[in-house]
């Protein structure tokens, strides 16, 4: 499995999660990756962080450790049973449309991750600045049509 995450300014890094993602490896994600990311890139503790809503997500330790740092960026709460509207899946989408379209096609484990991080680096800058910016829209929708289906 491949964890990343993203912001209107950059993406970040590509994280090969090894085993299944538990509570305890997104928690070790958030401290050692998340958290310093978001201190160098809002040092004034403005930015926003969203995850959905997997399980490993909602766990004691994870939520008491984004308890613990609230005061250097704000945990987006994500209401149970919302559709997925993270943005970061359009931009999984990305990178599986572009490894579909590799001739050869990854044949072993190393090339898939040569690819996954190839396609990841190439996405645009202007595409999750996009993906940032209609977000409001979105939940907006969402909102409007009180959590039932919505062209997003």
């Amino acid at each position: 499995m491949v964890w990343g995450m993203f912001s209107w300014h950059d993406l970040g890094p590509l994280i090969h999660v090894e085993q299944h993602l538990n509570s305890t490896t997104y928690l070790s994600i958030d401290a050692d990756q998340v958290h310093p990311i978001m201190l160098l890139a809002y040092p004034n503790g403005d930015g926003f962080f969203q995850q959905d809503n997997a399980p490993c997500h909602g766990a004691r330790i994870v939520q008491e450790w984004f308890q613990e740092h609230e005061g250097d960026f704000t945990l987006l709460r994500w209401p149970p049973q919302l559709p997925d509207l993270n943005p970061i899946e359009h931009l999984w989408d990305k990178v599986k449309r572009a490894i579909r379209q590799l001739v050869p096609q990854p044949s072993n484990l190393t090339e898939l991750d040569s690819a996954i991080h190839q396609a990841w680096y190439q996405i645009p800058r202007i595409t999750f600045q996009h993906l940032m910016e209609s977000m409001p829209r979105k939940i907006a929708a969402v909102l409007k049509a009180k959590g039932d289906t919505t062209k997003y």
